[in-house]
């Protein structure tokens, strides 16, 4: 096709990038109902089901920067949602643990995200979510080995 002429269809990469701005703007306002964000929700489902050592660890699980880490951790540790210990094995490593508030929020958020879930996937049968999740799974292969998008499935995601 020459480089002028548009696709008669519009190419799936662009309508997957589309579809999912769409998904992720109406998950993160389903959070915000509930005082939360995607980072927050992030941050404590990770805490709540990864054994992770250190704030290293877990930046590393979710994907992002230390510094953009560290700038949500403090404000959830402000909020009284986390705190962060120095580690007593390594002083340098610090550990970061929900507080009886995290997991109330946790607890809080989980409702949200089950409810956001159910109305992404209403109308949609068992059948074709699972062949939804395998064409997913296809298209994320065919975009490129050691590329991730972040972090992945989680038990209560």
């Amino acid at each position: 096709m020459p480089p002028d002429e548009r696709p008669p269809r519009r190419p799936i990469g662009l309508q997957l990038a589309l579809t999912a701005k769409t998904v992720s703007m109406a998950f993160n306002a389903a959070l915000q109902t509930q005082g939360g964000s995607v980072p927050v929700w992030l941050i404590l489902n990770a805490l709540t089901h990864e054994r992770l050592a250190t704030q290293v660890d877990l930046a590393r699980s979710l994907g992002i920067e230390g510094p953009t880490l560290t700038r949500h951790l403090d404000n959830l540790e402000e909020a009284g949602l986390v705190e962060r210990r120095r580690s007593d094995e390594d002083r340098r490593a610090v550990r970061v643990a929900l507080t009886p508030s995290g997991e109330a929020a946790y607890t809080s958020l989980r409702v949200a995200v089950g409810a956001f879930n159910d109305r992404l996937l209403e109308g949609i049968s068992e059948a074709e979510q699972a062949q939804l999740r395998e064409l997913l799974e296809r298209l994320g292969a065919n975009a490129g080995e050691g590329v991730s998008a972040g972090p992945g499935w989680r038990p209560g995601t």
